[in-house]
């Protein structure tokens, strides 16, 4: 379960930005997955929930956006949607699309008192 794992580096984050400009908690966090990012997002929030107490998260409303994924098809030259790796493009049936959105874990919002 590497979610765990990414969690923690979450919390990091979020306490190394603490260090900078001192906070008392985390109201709300918002996080954007990916489609391609190979996270399970129930697992990810189920982690940091777990993770949360005793830390600067307890009590914090989780948001996980999760962006759809495009790519870009080589021989057609379009921006294509994908729903996973090996999709063909949509466009022309190719196999050779390159990902340009979708594989992002991205600490969005940060909202503190």
């Amino acid at each position: 379960m590497h979610e765990l794992s990414l969690a923690g580096g979450i919390l990091r984050l979020i306490e190394q930005t603490r260090e900078r400009d001192p906070f008392e908690r985390v109201t709300h966090v918002t996080l954007e997955v990916g489609a391609l990012s190979g996270v399970e997002v129930e697992s990810l929030r189920f982690a940091l929930q777990a993770i949360a107490p005793d830390t600067c998260l307890a009590g914090a409303e989780i948001e996980i956006q999760e962006p759809p994924a495009q790519a870009w098809c080589l021989p057609c030259g379009q921006s294509v949607p994908i729903l996973q790796r090996l999709d063909l493009c949509p466009q022309c049936g190719s196999a050779q699309l390159q990902p340009t959105s979708g594989t992002e874990l991205r600490l969005v919002d940060l909202q503190v008192i």
